[in-house]
């Protein structure tokens, strides 16, 4: 508490310590009433907004201290924990890029925005500040662990190993803290398919967190129902009764759908998805993303292409293949099979493609929306946009370590990129450019089974997941009949059906030669941060191949929308 703290405000903390919120409240209008510019003051009248669930007044006091103080770490700290609890992503994001600014050797600048970019999946950029609050704070364990876990998420499981290690040995942290580390550690050790580890940093974790009544069923049912053991794992779950989480009530269905109980299963997706999508606040603008794709036909046509310049290609650095696809489809699998090869490495979801459509609309002049602002390319004097967003792709994936030493190529499976394929072309007109498909009712089912936000936050309900497949198919068919170059197409269920023949069709496309290993991509010890981890480290099966038929009396409804997207695949509706 410092000396020149004035009397009210250390009355008013007084009042706020004994709950006395009102009368803490009125002692800082005094001080603020005669001295507008007390820090001090300011700070306790937000701490008392906070509580008082007054979160808008509380941003206005801190602002108002900030304006006085930018530096002020208190204020520029709370704005962006409160902001970011409140879901305010970009507003937070503002507040803790401010906080770098004007504090950059604070370590809590460094680890709230590490924390935001993570949540985006930008992780070697979270990597990086976790790293910079590391180097500032010391062996802190929140710092390893978040640093930790953003390793994980890119597939470094040594690296995440090493780092959870030394956070579970710092004894003086909270217990839940500490077992959470322990879980994370957990989960590291089934990654890397060591089971004996897994189970007992999963023990040390429960034990550990018991007296503050963490609940680490669900990691231990997900583990069983991995190492086929869906009867033990569901039974784990209903034990846990009715009032469980969504997301355990989505382990659940799936655990339900692996025993064959189908008629249980749906209403649990069907449920699950509905709560998650109410929690995260997150929907699917049907009528929003119909126009945007209509404004993407009507701009990116064959006269058009032919107009726009493009992009060289870069001899000095490794190629991105790109593998589109919806979810669920098989991009893993294909990106775990080309990775297998001795001269591809793997990118992962990489998301610089979907940055393009904002770097395009800041270095290109005029008012018009995307994509039409990119006419203004045809210039001379911004020809060389193409190669700008080329080269801006290529030092983002050089940043996040995709483009490793020795390796000709590397891939980018962010799923549904497909709606940015003329951007793609554009940028990157000799690239390589692999379509996964699947029964789109085997996809729909897999996608409502799991949580995932791709195709614009489509995938909560099976209404919105048909809605966005017409969508996407139409678009995907209007680019194939304009562009030069489709990308080349390749059926899940053909894939399985004849590994061989497609692997080397696949390899032969992207200009690789013959690798036996592409053959045993499940041998692969590289882990694929994505729900699709453990089918991919498994051998080729076609269990899941017309999984749909289990659900096709609840998928009733939407047959006849889906059938012409159905047939022009090559599928068939028969059950």
């Amino acid at each position: 508490m410092s000396a020149s703290t004035h009397p009210l405000v250390l009355r008013g903390r007084q009042a706020f310590q004994a709950r006395d919120f009102t009368a803490a409240l009125s002692l800082c209008g005094m001080r603020l009433k005669e001295a507008p510019g007390d820090l001090d003051a300011l700070e306790l009248k937000a701490v008392i907004q906070q509580s008082r669930g007054d979160l808008k007044g509380a941003e206005e006091t801190m602002r108002q201290a900030l304006a006085l103080d930018p530096a002020s770490a208190w204020a520029v700290h709370d704005l962006t924990q409160m902001l970011h609890a409140q879901g305010q992503t970009a507003a937070a994001e503002a507040a803790a890029r401010h906080a770098l600014i004007v504090l950059p050797d604070d370590p809590q600048s460094h680890l709230q925005l590490a924390v935001i970019l993570a949540e985006r999946d930008d992780l070697p950029a979270a990597e990086f500040h976790n790293r910079q609050a590391l180097a500032l704070a010391g062996p802190h364990p929140q710092v390893l662990t978040n640093l930790a876990l953003c390793l994980y998420n890119q597939g470094r499981l040594d690296e995440a190993e090493t780092h959870l290690l030394q956070a579970c040995r710092v004894v003086e942290q909270p217990p839940a803290a500490r077992a959470m580390a322990m879980a994370h550690l957990s989960r590291v050790y089934e990654a890397k398919r060591d089971m004996v580890n897994a189970w007992l940093w999963l023990d040390r974790a429960e034990q550990t967190g018991k007296a503050e009544g963490q609940d680490f069923a669900l990691l231990r049912a997900l583990y069983m129902a991995n190492t086929d053991k869906s009867k033990e794992a569901l039974d784990l779950i209903d034990r846990a009764g009715p009032r469980i989480s969504a997301a355990a009530l989505l382990d659940k269905a799936r655990l339900l759908d692996r025993l064959g109980r189908y008629e249980e299963a749906w209403p649990a997706m069907v449920t699950a998805k509905a709560r998650l999508a109410q929690e995260a606040r997150l929907g699917y603008d049907a009528p929003k993303v119909a126009a945007e794709f209509e404004r993407l036909k009507a701009f990116f046509t064959a006269e058009q292409m032919a107009r726009l310049p493009k992009a060289g290609t870069r001899s000095d650095v490794p190629q991105p293949v790109f593998i589109l696809g919806f979810p669920r489809s098989g991009t893993t699998m294909i990106e775990q099979m080309l990775s297998s090869h001795d001269h591809v490495a793997p990118g992962g979801e990489l998301p610089f493609v979907h940055e393009w459509q904002a770097l395009s609309l800041r270095l290109l002049p005029g008012a018009e929306p995307y994509p039409d602002r990119l006419a203004h390319a045809q210039a001379a004097d911004f020809h060389h946009i193409p190669t700008v967003l080329r080269d801006y792709y290529l030092g983002r994936a050089e940043i996040y370590g995709v483009m490793s030493e020795g390796r000709q190529l590397f891939t980018d499976k962010m799923p549904l990129n497909d709606a940015h394929l003329p951007l793609i072309r554009l940028a990157f007109p000799q690239a390589s450019i692999i379509r996964m498909v699947r029964h789109p009712l085997d996809v729909a089912i897999s996608i409502l089974s799991h949580n995932l936000t791709h195709g614009m936050n489509s995938g909560f309900a099976m209404d919105t997941i048909i809605t966005h497949m017409i969508a996407q198919h139409g678009l995907d068919a209007h680019y194939d009949a304009m562009l030069e170059q489709p990308p080349l197409v390749v059926r899940y269920e053909d894939f399985v059906a004849n590994q061989e023949a497609e692997t080397r069709r696949v390899l032969g496309y992207c200009g690789l030669g013959f690798d036996d290993a592409c053959l045993r991509f499940h041998e692969n010890r590289r882990h694929a941060p994505t729900p699709s981890y453990s089918q991919v480290s498994k051998p080729l099966n076609d269990r899941s191949i017309g999984r749909w038929r289990n659900y096709a009396r609840a998928l009733a409804p939407w047959m006849d929308r889906i059938a012409p997207v159905v047939e022009a695949l090559g599928y068939d509706l028969d059950i």
